[in-house]
């Protein structure tokens, strides 16, 4: 399968203007400047990209969503790359930040934007780094429009950044809680003016489907999930890392075709596909197409494709209770629901892991998660829950056994 984002990785000096414009570099830039914004556009909606930050929601018809004749208009790129089990948008930056690049610009001219700000989560020094310097090359050799100004911005290491509209707010420098939509950014985002936020993979789609044709991109993986996706595996695998491959890759293959499989003797108990968000799946679902559609099918979600895998050898409970901490760390309690549940979620499974818990908090698990489901302000407390009703599903006896033994089972 021909790669896209990955095509010239081991290239040396990958990250400079002078091997990036040698291997073929800006020159969707250069096509897509000949376009009118509109054509850009709909090139981009017959490829059918979808966004590769979590939702899958169509990228050129989100363009589409801005109001005519409103000015100016911002581009916010999503580097904040939060989400547990999640690290490919690093690999992108660090490697091939010209990419990234020319992908902004060529959105940029689609949605006539000539602002961009590129938020880049503070921890990613390196990625901020190459960013910084690739920026600073492209505008000195002129491959940049002029009237496009590029801006980094360093978030602080809220998990709640990565919701679009808590971006929004901390760049304007307003503390990082999510806005009540509607009015969404196309209409009314950064300081009240129209605003497209897009995933970093997503942007680095682009020169490709310029260059080489919506249909082409098209082609590529399965029909309502066009092109190649990255996934990032971690978790019990023999070798952990970015893998890019079409959308719709069985999971099967993605654990043991690529990563490695798990190391000698050992089982997979359960895999969260797409991220800390995204419901675990049982060892009976591997042959799963790793897509949008299939997995929210099965009551899932492919999200930011950050599969992490958990073999026999792991405490289903003890991981659980590190993914509540999280969420229950990184709720920015706006919402009671969200503010309250995290911390009982938090509080039982606590319990449960250090052997003081009852038969009866099972069910409180649910009740709480129930009290939470489509009452919270954003995604996160919708999140929140997710790993703990999914877990039980698959592993409810160790559950029980937790709460007769007071230990783990493993």
């Amino acid at each position: 399968m021909e790669k896209i984002l990955f095509k010239h990785n081991g290239t040396p000096n990958l990250e400079t203007l002078a091997t990036y414009r040698s291997l073929g570099g800006y020159e969707g830039l250069k096509a897509t400047l000949a376009l009118k914004p509109e054509e850009v556009v709909d090139v981009v909606k017959r490829s059918g990209l979808r966004g590769r930050g979590g939702a899958g929601f169509p990228t050129g018809t989100k363009w589409g969503f801005l109001p005519k004749d409103v000015y100016p208009r911002y581009l916010c790129v999503n580097a904040d790359e939060g989400e547990p089990g999640t690290f490919k948008d690093r690999q992108l930056m660090e490697e091939n930040p010209h990419l990234l690049l020319e992908g902004i610009a060529i959105a940029a001219h689609a949605i006539a934007a000539e602002t961009v700000y590129i938020y880049i989560r503070g921890e990613y020094e390196k990625s901020i780094e190459r960013v910084e310097r690739a920026i600073a090359e492209a505008q000195a050799a002129g491959v940049l429009p002029e009237r496009l100004k590029l801006s980094i911005y360093r978030g602080a290491g809220a998990y709640i950044c990565g919701e679009e509209t808590s971006l929004l707010n901390s760049i304007e420098g307003e503390r990082p809680e999510p806005r009540l939509k509607p009015p969404f950014p196309a209409v009314a985002g950064l300081y009240g003016k129209p605003t497209v936020i897009n995933n970093v993979e997503t942007l680095c789609c682009l020169p490709d489907i310029i260059t080489k044709g919506p249909e082409w991109f098209a082609a590529i993986g399965t029909p309502k999930n066009a092109g190649t996706k990255i996934y990032s595996v971690s978790g019990a695998v023999r070798k952990p890392g970015n893998y890019e491959l079409a959308l719709g890759t069985p999971l099967r293959e993605i654990i043991f075709n690529h990563a490695g499989g798990l190391h000698d003797g050992r089982k997979v108990k359960a895999v969260i596909p797409g991220g800390a968000s995204a419901a675990m799946l049982g060892p009976d679902q591997l042959d799963i197409a790793m897509d949008f559609d299939t997995l929210a099918a099965a009551g899932s979600m492919l999200g930011s494709a950050g599969v992490i895998v958990i073999d026999d050898a792991t405490c289903i409970v003890r991981s659980v209770l590190s993914l509540s901490h999280f969420y229950q760390h990184e709720s920015c309690g706006k919402c009671t629901p969200c503010r309250e549940g995290t911390y009982w979620l938090l509080e039982i499974m606590d319990r449960l892991e250090h052997g003081k818990g009852r038969m009866e908090d099972l069910d409180l698990l649910g009740r709480v998660s129930k009290k939470m489901a489509g009452r919270c302000f954003c995604p996160l407390g919708e999140s929140a829950f997710v790993p703990i009703m999914s877990s039980l599903k698959f592993c409810r006896d160790e559950y029980e056994f937790h709460i007769r033994e007071k230990r783990c089972m493993v």
